[in-house]
């Protein structure tokens, strides 16, 4: 559970920069070029439902592997 939620949680604050960057991205492009720039809720939502799922599925396989290590094999070879 432990890997699960340390994944969660870097890839949501992952998720969050992203989310920053494109808006002073899009922000900084329609300044500079004049072009009308709109950035939708359902797509910074969608950007942080992404995140939190590769978060998860990446942080459930070390999880899993670790869940099945021995605890003595598992500290004789660190």
């Amino acid at each position: 559970l432990q890997f699960v939620v340390e994944a969660l949680i870097m890839s949501l604050i992952g998720g969050l920069i992203g989310v920053l960057v494109g808006l002073i991205g899009s922000w900084l492009l329609g300044t500079f070029s004049g072009l009308p720039v709109k950035v939708s809720l359902l797509s910074i939502v969608l950007s942080f439902g992404f995140s939190g799922l590769i978060g998860i599925f990446f942080g459930f396989y070390p999880a899993y592997k670790a869940s099945l290590l021995n605890p003595i094999d598992a500290l004789r070879y660190e």
